[in-house]
């Protein structure tokens, strides 16, 4: 397409006149000039194709050695959230970079046509993906309070090292998705760690002008307009004619220039209402109570590890072998931790085998779902962001080994599994975390369990299937423990009090996870089939 289109050029730069060439000896040696334009013409395709293809050998060399490394163990590689990162925005961004280059001649849109006829057979990821793994790596910055310039040089926690550091280009990419998602505040982070590395780089991989018109509206958008117009007036510098930049810098001074400026401040972190009307961004609910962030707080405080309980809370805390409520556990007592009293949570160690996690995770890896949580208004099952894993659920009769956990519960906890749901099985992928919540329904979710007939869940009991290198603890934050997860150990706690009401006490999350792969299965063990397993008390205020 790029040959064809420059000897067009040249054919509109030389239109002879019919038959006024041959004619005469003076006319005929003018086509030597001719074919020197020509051939010099030429010689700058050539030149230009040679560039293009030497960076496209640069970029597959690059792929190649990342791809090598990778496929030497991928769950390694692909455990660290940066490498994972860096892999979706190849396979997207970079990618449509590559597809654009090869477009440019009919072998490449072949090549292309063959490959997109495989689709069924490939998995590539889109935008939605993309600002997953971008959302992903600030759910993990946030929680466990990592540096952005730290996480560009592709360290985590000073220890954990990505298999190189991000480019400009990268740090945009997050920034751009962060604006996206209106998250001014990780936008400016972002922005401004790919203006330093726009600095340092010797081949430019993003534009200047790209990266200051997303910095500056979300450094207005976070209350700094007079930040934000000198950034603006850097970009009309590199670009006068940018028509959005003029449109805001005229905005920008109208704000200073008004009352609403004195609002915002440089300091205040108001967002500005006309702004919002205009369409110039998205709104962020940001009513949110006081017991939401002291509970956040809380949170992302045991998530890093950083809980201590009490000394006089702790020195309670034991160790044992439990030997009932069953005979099995005569013969083959369990090991017992308590971690918590009133409510009582247990860890139970060594529990599953090594080849019974193996066949768990092949009997539910083919049927993995984006989980689910239920809306409390409309009893419905849907995906939200306080939720990101993929499950499934193993009946007995799928698998002996499941028949086998299922009765291993059972005698362990004392109670029916006939009313209990079936073994959840799931995986945490890059930032995988569940939110705090309740396990149980609460009062006002009155159709919750309907269709079940079981009644409320009574008891959740956790198997953990994997070791996590950083992250993944279950905590509880209204109690100031964390659960860290042990392959083989599993947790068990009461959701309800002996009267039937909910504990809020075990209100719990799923911690993000920083580096690794997390793997659960949980089963959760319903009302129904327990009055004489656990009757209630006749203290209806008994705690267990």
């Amino acid at each position: 397409m790029a040959l064809i289109w420059l000897l067009m050029t040249l054919v509109v730069m030389v239109v002879p006149g019919h038959g006024e060439v041959f004619t005469a000896m003076t006319d005929m040696s003018r086509l030597l000039t001719t074919e020197g334009e020509m051939i010099r013409a030429v010689e700058n395709f050539i030149i230009a194709q040679e560039e293009k293809l030497e960076k496209l050998k640069k970029d597959l060399y690059e792929m190649e050695r990342v791809h090598d490394k990778a496929s030497l163990s991928p769950e390694d590689f692909l455990a660290n959230p940066i490498n994972a990162y860096l892999l979706v925005k190849r396979l997207t961004v970079d990618w449509t970079d590559l597809q654009n280059f090869m477009t440019d001649n009919s072998m490449g849109q072949e090549m292309l046509t063959n490959l997109t006829s495989m689709a069924e057979l490939l998995r590539w990821p889109d935008e939605e993906d993309l600002n997953g793994a971008a959302v992903a790596l600030m759910r993990l910055q946030d929680t466990y309070k990592l540096d952005t310039a730290h996480l560009a040089r592709g360290q985590i926690n000073g220890k954990i090292h990505a298999y190189r550091e991000l480019t400009a280009s990268d740090c945009f990419e997050l920034g751009r998705q962060s604006y996206n998602s209106g998250d001014h505040y990780h936008t400016t982070l972002w922005m401004n760690e790919a203006l330093n590395r726009y600095e340092m780089e010797a081949n430019k991989t993003v534009t200047y002008a790209d990266i200051l018109e997303y910095l500056a509206f979300s450094t207005y958008m976070q209350g700094n307009v007079r930040q934000a117009l000198k950034l603006t007036d850097e970009l009309l510098v590199e670009r006068p004619d940018h028509q959005r930049a003029l449109g805001n810098r005229a905005y920008y001074l109208e704000a200073l220039n008004s009352q609403q400026a004195k609002k915002l401040g440089e300091d205040s972190d108001n967002i500005d209402v006309e702004a919002v009307e205009k369409g110039y961004t998205v709104t962020e609910n940001v009513d949110v109570n006081d017991a939401w962030h002291r509970e956040r707080r809380s949170y992302e405080r045991l998530c890093r590890g950083e809980g201590r309980l009490l000394p006089q809370v702790a020195k309670k805390l034991h160790c044992y072998y439990q030997h009932g409520p069953t005979d099995f556990l005569r013969i083959g007592p369990v090991k017992t931790e308590v971690v918590h009293i009133h409510p009582n949570i247990y860890i139970y160690h060594d529990v599953l085998t090594d080849s019974e996690v193996a066949t768990i995770k092949e009997l539910a890896t083919p049927t993995f779902k984006r989980a689910t949580v239920q809306n409390y208004k409309t009893g419905e099952l849907e995906t939200a962001s306080y939720r990101i894993s993929k499950s499934s659920w193993l009946k007995a009769e799928d698998s002996e080994t499941v028949t086998r956990v299922n009765n291993r519960i059972a005698s362990i906890t004392g109670l029916n599994m006939d009313t209990a749901e079936e073994l959840q099985v799931a995986n945490y992928g890059l930032g995988g975390h569940y939110e705090p919540h309740f396990d149980y329904a609460q009062r006002e979710e009155k159709d919750a369990f309907k269709i079940l007939g079981t009644g409320n869940r009574i008891a959740t009991f956790l198997f953990y299937m994997s070791d996590v290198e950083a992250g993944g603890a279950t905590v509880f934050p209204h109690l100031n423990i964390a659960l860290w997860p042990k392959k083989g150990a599993a947790a068990y706690w009461y959701n309800l009090y002996p009267n039937g009401e909910g504990d809020v006490l075990t209100r719990h999350a799923a911690c993000p996870v920083l580096v690794g792969t997390k793997w659960v299965s949980n089963k959760w063990i319903h009302e129904r089939g327990q009055e004489f397993r656990r009757p209630c008390a006749l203290n209806i205020d008994a705690l267990e």
